[in-house]
């Protein structure tokens, strides 16, 4: 079914068809704000506890709650990921949730709400130019998180 939907999507065309442009900047306006789910999986879990020098149960205990089939990263009162701190420290092994954004569906739906979510973020329309297909792929792979 996911790979139905995924044909259907290749066939369409998009207002980024030419591409688009986006380099994190690591200025965490995505860590912090709105409280969220920061979904981890078990895989994932034992990444970033193996970075943090951690056991997975310690890491999982201390850092993360049960969310669905998997976790999700705790926050604080004010909705900043616990792993954000003047940057992302776990950066290098962050979740898939964190690697793929802002090529999110949800931001993707249209040109308008990409231009919204570009004024949140500082790395949009900066650096590497991604491909329609590599973008493609980047939501392909974020909705089978």
């Amino acid at each position: 079914m996911q790979s139905d939907s995924f044909d259907a999507m290749q066939q369409r065309s998009y207002f980024f068809d030419e591409g688009l442009r986006f380099e994190c900047q690591q200025c965490g306006a995505c860590c912090v704000g709105d409280p969220g789910t920061i979904f981890v999986s078990r895989a994932e879990a034992e990444t970033i506890a193996a970075h943090l020098q951690m056991s997975a149960a310690a890491f999982t205990h201390t850092c993360l709650y049960p969310y669905k089939s998997a976790y999700s990263i705790i926050e604080d009162a004010a909705g900043r990921c616990l792993f954000f701190d003047g940057g992302c420290t776990i950066y290098a092994v962050r979740p898939g949730q964190c690697r793929t954004f802002p090529f999110w569906f949800s931001n993707l739906r249209s040109q308008s709400r990409w231009r919204w979510i570009s004024r949140q973020c500082p790395g949009i329309g900066r650096g590497t130019l991604f491909s329609r297909e590599q973008i493609l792929s980047i939501v392909q792979s974020a909705m089978m998180l």
